[in-house]
Order: C-alpha cells, then sequence, then structure tokens
C-alpha cells in the first residue's frame, strides 16, 4: 500500500471516496447496479490495485447491513448451486492478481465496467421486449420467488458459467454484483428475494476473499485505516436504501448508474 496515496489525499479526493462508501451502503440496501461506481471512483482516487483492498472491507460492511435488512429473503440452494463455480472463479482472479500491474489492473476493471454496462443495457431491453409479449398477449409475466432451473443440465451451466465469471470479476475489481445481479434477475427473483440472496451471496464471498486480499498485500494496517474513516458514511447509505427500495424510480436510477459506469470506465481505460 501507498502511504502516500492513503495520508495525502486531498478534500475532494476523500469526499469521493465517502460518497462512493454511501453509495456501497445504498446499493446493497437498495440498488445493485450503484456499486460500479464506487469501484470506479475508488480505482480513481487510489492506485488501481491498491483500490480493490481499501474497497473490500467497505463492501463487507455493507453486506452485514443488507444481511441484517434482508436475512428473511435469501434463497439457499441458489446459494449452495452457486458458490463452487464462484470460489474457482475466485482462485483465478488471484493468480491473475499475482502477475497484474496497476495498469493491468485498471484496464482490467475499465473494460469490466464498460462490459457490464452493456450487458445492464440488454438486460433492461429484454425485460422491456418480455413484457411487450406479455402485453400483446404472447405470454404471462410470472412471479417467482427462486430459479427456474433447477436441475436441468442448461440451468447448472448457466449457474456455473455466471459463478466463475463473478468469482473472477469480485476477486480482481470487486465488481461481481453487476454478474450476479444478470443472473438473479434471470432466474426470475422478486425483489425481496434478490436482495436477500445477494446480501447472503456477497457476504461469504467478500468474507472469503480476505485471506487472498492479505496474501497479495491488498489489505494491510494502513488501509484498514483508511476503511475506519469511510467505513461511517456506508450506514447513512444503507439507511437511504432501505428507505428507497419501495420509492425509487428504478428506471431512471438504471440509466444514472449506466452512465456514470461508462464514464468511470472509459476513464481507466484512457488514463
Amino acid at each position: 500500500m501507498d502511504m502516500m496515496t492513503l495520508w495525502h489525499l486531498t478534500g475532494w479526493e476523500f469526499a469521493a471516496l465517502a460518497f462512493a462508501a454511501l453509495l456501497v451502503g445504498f446499493s446493497k440496501t437498495a440498488v445493485s447496479g450503484a456499486n460500479t461506481v464506487s469501484l470506479a471512483i475508488f480505482a480513481a482516487m487510489l492506485p488501481a490495485r491498491a483500490s480493490t483492498g481499501v474497497l473490500l472491507p467497505i463492501l463487507i460492511a455493507g453486506d452485514v447491513l443488507a444481511v441484517l435488512t434482508y436475512r428473511r429473503h435469501a434463497h439457499w440452494p441458489t446459494l449452495w448451486r452457486l458458490f463452487p463455480a464462484v470460489a474457482a472463479g475466485v482462485v483465478v482472479g488471484t493468480f491473475f492478481l499475482m502477475w497484474a500491474d496497476d495498469e493491468a489492473v485498471g484496464t482490467s476493471i475499465g473494460a469490466i465496467l464498460l462490459l457490464m454496462a452493456a450487458v445492464t443495457v440488454w438486460r433492461r431491453r429484454a425485460a422491456d421486449r418480455a413484457a411487450q409479449a406479455a402485453v400483446d398477449g404472447e405470454g404471462e409475466p410470472r412471479e417467482r420467488s427462486g430459479p427456474e432451473e433447477v436441475t436441468s443440465r442448461a440451468g447448472r451451466i448457466k449457474a456455473r458459467s455466471y459463478g466463475i465469471l463473478g468469482g473472477f470479476t469480485t476477486m480482481v475489481a470487486n465488481a461481481g454484483g453487476p454478474v450476479m445481479s444478470l443472473y438473479l434477475l434471470s432466474a426470475g427473483f422478486r425483489k425481496l428475494g434478490f436482495l436477500g440472496t445477494s446480501a447472503f451471496f456477497f457476504l461469504i464471498v467478500n468474507t472469503s476473499k480476505v485471506p487472498f486480499s492479505v496474501g497479495l498485500g491488498l489489505i494491510d494496517a494502513e488501509s484498514l485505516l483508511l476503511d475506519a474513516a469511510l467505513v461511517l458514511f456506508v450506514v447513512p447509505g444503507a439507511l437511504l436504501g432501505k428507505w428507497a427500495v419501495s420509492r425509487i424510480n428504478q428506471r431512471l436510477f438504471e440509466h444514472l448508474v449506466i452512465a456514470a459506469t461508462v464514464v468511470g470506465g472509459v476513464q481507466l481505460l484512457v488514463r
């Protein structure tokens, strides 16, 4: 960890990190996509590799608050099906971080952000087409609390694919949120089931990443001191998210998140 980076932040740089920490809390209890904005801010304010280590404890704090809020709505069969593939992705991501420098990590984060923004746009359009088909009588919308394909071969392949990609992206860039959001939404989760399952998923996955991050030198005493200052902003973000989850205009917020994600991704690719 670069001491100059941690202790010589300007006022606006710390304010940006504090806002990103607040967004972490908000995303964990309301809209998962806001996390992509947070990791873009952290990667822009700090060295790319160091940013992943500083952000991880902030994410875990948000995960704890999300679990406390939505603990009764988790779908554990989905979690158990995902964990083995996610573990494989985390291992692959760890090996990548062993040789990747700041430039490679920054470029990877930027590319991941742009990919996730594209996936989010595609998901939104697919949902719109499905809704229109239901209105036209070509299909009927269904309410489900868990995945539609539990034992089918296609369902297992989909879970493994998303799990490996989610594990890799969360280890390299703490960017597994959009990947898992896409999987849970495609599996047919309603809002509370989505938030509860996602909360336990990321608490377990992010906690399991701590030994890897410590071993890679991404988390140390200096980074934890910065975390101690920033974690205070996670709580009001989580409370705001809990209040807003039933009131927020989802479509407008997704558009804002996508726009901010694209800007952050491009900034990381060209810097």
